[in-house]
């Protein structure tokens, strides 16, 4: 077992993938009203009641800005049909958004069409912790449909199979 003096990243983050999460691209504004999306498997709910969820972003992310500035984010449930924009919003390319058809949320937030669900927050919380900015975001509208959802587990994308719990 490895102790926090012989931490290897590398093995972290194996260590870490092992628990499966769904993938989300998370949006907002800049200042400019450009719009802003990165991917982002660190979603969580927070509570129901009031309605809060959080995601983290790397500090030195390029779009770190636009999500301060903005004090608002959608969160955007991949499907799995919707790899390649997993894999499109995890890239450094510039105008992630271009060629995409994408509604507009509260207060302008751009939403993809067709995810698993959307959930549009407004920030009431951004914390500095180690090399990544934790934002937690009250809910104020949401919306989400019977598509599969994409997941990521191992380094690798997956879907979930519903389990048979009268066998075995």
């Amino acid at each position: 077992m490895n102790t926090k003096q012989q931490f290897d990243p590398t093995d972290l983050r194996k260590a870490l993938g092992t628990f499966g999460t769904g993938v989300t691209v998370v949006t907002t504004l800049s200042r400019d009203k450009e719009n802003i999306g990165v991917t982002a498997n660190s979603f969580s709910s927070v509570s129901l009641d009031p309605a809060i969820v959080l995601w983290s972003l790397k500090k030195h992310s390029p779009s770190l800005q636009a999500f301060d500035d903005s004090g608002r984010f959608a969160v955007n449930v991949l499907t799995l049909e919707q790899m390649a924009l997993s894999k499109r919003f995890a890239s450094p390319i510039p105008n992630k958004f271009n060629t995409l058809e994408i509604t507009q949320g509260l207060e302008g937030l751009p939403i993809l069409r067709d995810c698993a669900a959307v959930f549009e927050c407004k920030t009431i919380e951004r914390l500095n912790f180690g090399d990544h900015i934790l934002f937690l975001g009250e809910v104020q509208a949401y919306q989400h449909s019977h598509h599969q959802t994409l997941m990521f587990c191992r380094g690798k994308y997956v879907q979930g199979l519903e389990l048979d719990t009268l066998s075995n």
